[in-house]
């Protein structure tokens, strides 16, 4: 560790989380003492916290006093995880209906968040501080199995309109003090992915965070162009949001010379799982309960793939109590041999973010769309749909608050993404339909790439 990533990690991060009020550092301290307990002490006090946290949220949020009251839901008597089966799943509907029931009596700070997730329906909720801490920490805790920390040199490949929008002086002199640097990745036309190359060998980063879609397209151009980056020092390359393929996973590592850690979360549902050195995605188990789930709603059996059901304990003043996040995975039985308690998510199922191309061949993140349709209010559910280079289809799920207002900027905003001469039209629909995975895709696109997504498929 380098004298100043010391300084960052061991004063500057944790004044800055002391400043907003964060419990991060002492967190994730303790975190890094837990992660070596045993299965049986692990279980033993998440059952303690997970019985505190669903009395706490029994007394004091509206929307589970009044379930537990109808159910006869006794809080108090629980003794583990199983008793979870007895409440109802919790989805992006029930959320959007009782927003306010679902905040805590007392609360504290709530930040509202939006997030169209992987499902494609948009939500609006809320964060405490708690949950901030408790996701800080679980992140810092993986980031450090992989002998880097914060301070370090770090490049960040994202879309997020919450990060991007966020770049005022203040943030950015953060990250600056951070050594952190932000690259967008919704558009990979050639160009910007010879500066992103660029930026990358300049800034000789000791780790990536990304999308793994763009950090396979970033290293496939890198590829083409026959330049080395496996000589710059980079350790690891941290990547989320998106199911990770074996070929994309090939192409980072062989070009970047480091390896790949899977990451498995969303904004919603928080910071679930991290890959370590020894190839185990581990459940963040101190904070986070994940069930797998029949589509009947009832468990699996050992083995089996279901859909993955979130508790998070720190959530009590906006609780997230057996959230379904669409995605399908399997709970794996055996130990890791890195010696970690934590259990493991053995498989993920269904995730993925397509790209679309521009009318002028630039090759777009699918995010890029997502955020004018999923911000628009009245939009309970949609797909897009890219038909051929020269149409775009958006089908909506709309409300009443949905008008024509709101198709013509979604056209507007389509137009100046893919190109005016794109055909963009947006059509209403009763229902759309998942695909025959049971993942819904939020985006779909029928065109044929080439060049350098060419080589991301040939890895």
């Amino acid at each position: 560790m380098s004298l100043y990533t010391a300084l960052c990690s061991r004063f500057l991060f944790p004044l800055h989380e002391r400043i907003k009020g964060h419990d991060s550092v002492a967190l994730r301290s303790r975190l890094e003492e837990s992660q070596w307990w045993s299965p049986e002490r692990l279980a033993d006090e998440r059952d303690g916290r997970l019985r505190e946290f669903l009395v706490g949220i029994g007394q004091r949020v509206p929307y589970y006093r009044d379930m537990f009251g109808r159910l006869g839901f006794d809080p108090q008597a629980v003794r583990n995880n199983d008793a979870l089966t007895m409440l109802p799943l919790l989805d992006k509907p029930n959320i959007r209906a009782n927003v306010e029931r679902l905040k805590a009596d007392g609360h504290g700070p709530l930040t509202p968040y939006n997030t169209g997730g992987s499902s494609g329906e948009p939500l609006i909720f809320y964060m405490g501080k708690g949950r901030k801490s408790h996701d800080v920490a679980a992140k810092w805790r993986a980031t450090r199995w992989w002998n880097v920390d914060i301070g370090d040199r770090e490049l960040v490949v994202w879309g997020s309109p919450i990060e991007l929008a966020a770049q005022d002086r203040v943030r950015r002199l953060r990250d600056g003090l951070f050594r952190s640097h932000l690259l967008p990745a919704f558009e990979m036309s050639s160009a910007n992915l010879d500066r992103f190359v660029s930026t990358i060998r300049a800034t000789r980063p000791a780790m990536l965070f990304g999308y793994p879609s763009s950090l396979s397209l970033i290293a496939a151009h890198a590829r083409m162009k026959k330049l080395d980056m496996s000589s710059l020092g980079i350790k690891v390359a941290f990547v989320t949001s998106e199911r990770l393929y074996d070929e994309q996973r090939a192409v980072i590592s062989e070009v970047f010379g480091c390896p790949v850690a899977n990451g498995y979360g969303a904004r919603d549902a928080g910071f679930i799982a991290h890959e370590c050195p020894s190839g185990s995605l581990h459940i963040s188990a101190e904070d986070v309960v994940v069930e797998t789930v029949r589509p009947d709603g009832k468990p699996t059996a050992g083995g089996e793939a279901g859909e993955i059901v979130v508790t998070h304990l720190a959530t009590a003043d906006f609780p997230f109590v057996r959230y379904r996040t669409g995605d399908v995975g399997i709970i794996g039985a055996k130990a890791c041999v890195c010696g970690r308690g934590l259990p493991v998510l053995e498989e993920i199922q269904g995730r993925s973010t397509d790209f679309v191309l521009a009318h002028d061949g630039t090759i777009m993140h699918g995010l890029a769309l997502i955020y004018t349709v999923r911000d628009l209010p009245g939009v309970e559910r949609f797909r897009i749909e890219q038909i051929s280079i020269d149409q775009t289809i958006v089908r909506v799920v709309a409300g009443p608050a949905f008008d024509l207002a709101a198709e013509e900027r979604i056209v507007r905003d389509f137009k100046a993404r893919l190109g005016e001469a794109v055909d963009i039209r947006v059509e209403r629909s009763a229902d759309i339909a998942s695909d025959a995975s049971g993942k819904f895709r939020y985006v779909v696109s029928h065109v044929k790439h080439s060049g350098v997504l060419r080589d991301v498929a040939n890895a």
